[in-house]
């Protein structure tokens, strides 16, 4: 079977390479999408607590809803193709987002608050100043957990028309081509991955950052 997948690949590489560009425009617009919203109402909830119960209850229960079933929700509002894949890849994405943008913004330590109120900060500079740096590592931690996630089930997109590895995939199923199957889902495992490792390490070095930690390599033997 590994021989056969690697000939689909190698006889094929220019359509494969088409899939895969869709993929990662179509994972790209919706990662933008739920950043930007998943930022502003993590930020939103944050700051007026009185909306974090509604806002939070209402995305959890949209998490819930199976992906291929959301899909299937939106297809008599937006029709087949890309765009229902778009909206349904950022609303999916949107929990882990505003999770942690909640979650960091809300568990930073009082006596820091108190400290930059106490030397004349405003609510906004307290929030861009003190809040947002310090939350940042919880915040990738989502961002890290959001780019997987859609990047993973975009490939469901192509049940209702839309491009991405996920072409054939379901193409490989509805011709019994088993080497189309794994390929498709391979290369999609591959760039989840990928992407997961490149963030971890932006993760790591962000939360060094803002914790102060040195990495042990960097660090100079003291001699006396």
């Amino acid at each position: 079977m590994l021989q056969e997948i690697i000939q689909v690949y190698f006889a094929r590489q220019d359509y494969f390479h088409e899939l895969l560009l869709e993929h990662l425009q179509l994972s790209a617009i919706s990662i933008l999408l739920a950043l930007i919203i998943g930022l502003a109402l993590g930020i939103l909830i944050a700051e007026q607590d009185k909306f974090s119960i509604p806002v939070l209850g209402t995305i959890n229960f949209i998490y819930t809803i199976p992906s291929i079933a959301l899909f299937g929700i939106l297809l008599p509002v937006t029709g087949l193709g890309n765009t229902t894949a778009i909206i349904a890849l950022t609303v999916y994405a949107l929990l882990p987002m505003v999770r942690n943008t909640y979650a960091g913004l809300t568990n930073i330590d009082p006596v820091i608050l108190e400290a930059g109120l106490g030397m004349g900060s405003t609510r906004w500079q307290l929030l861009w100043k003190v809040k947002l740096p310090l939350a940042l590592p919880v915040i990738m931690a989502g961002i890290r957990n959001m780019v997987v996630m859609v990047i993973a089930t975009c490939g469901i997109a192509s049940f209702i028309g839309a491009g991405g590895l996920g072409v054939a995939i379901f193409r490989g199923i509805t011709t019994y081509q088993l080497a189309l199957t794994y390929l498709g889902s391979l290369m999609i495992a591959a760039v989840a991955l990928l992407c997961d490792i490149l963030l971890g390490i932006v993760e790591k070095r962000i939360t060094m950052r803002v914790t102060g930690n040195v990495p042990d390599r960097k660090r100079k033997p003291y001699y006396k």
